[in-house]
C-alpha cells in the first residue's frame, strides 16, 4: 500500500476536507475509498460560484459552526481532488 493510501486509510470516520479542480469544496466524513473514488457520508458540497466567500474563509467557518449537509452520501472522483485534509489540519 502506497502512503497516499495510507494516510487516505487513517482518515476513515474523520471529517474531511476536499479542494477540487473546479470552483467546489467538499466536507464531509470518509467512510470509504477505491482506487476511482472517495465515499464520503453527512457531506456539503460547496460551490464557490455561489458566494462571495473563498475557500479558505468558508473551511475555517465550518471548523467554528460544523458542516451544513446537503448530501447524504456521495462519491468523489478521485482524478478531480487537488487536495485532501482532515478537517481538524486545517490551520487558523
Amino acid at each position: 500500500m502506497n502512503n497516499e493510501c495510507h494516510y487516505i486509510e487513517q482518515l476513515i470516520g474523520t471529517t474531511i476536507v476536499i479542494d477540487l479542480s473546479s470552483l467546489y469544496v467538499i466536507v464531509g466524513t470518509l467512510i470509504g475509498q477505491d482506487q476511482h473514488y472517495l465515499v464520503l457520508e453527512n457531506a456539503d458540497v460547496h460551490d464557490l460560484r455561489d458566494t462571495a466567500t473563498t475557500r479558505e474563509l468558508y473551511v475555517h467557518d465550518i471548523g467554528i459552526h460544523g458542516v451544513a449537509a446537503n448530501r447524504k452520501r456521495i462519491l468523489v472522483s478521485r482524478t478531480e481532488v487537488v487536495s485532501l485534509s482532515a478537517l481538524e489540519d486545517i490551520i487558523d
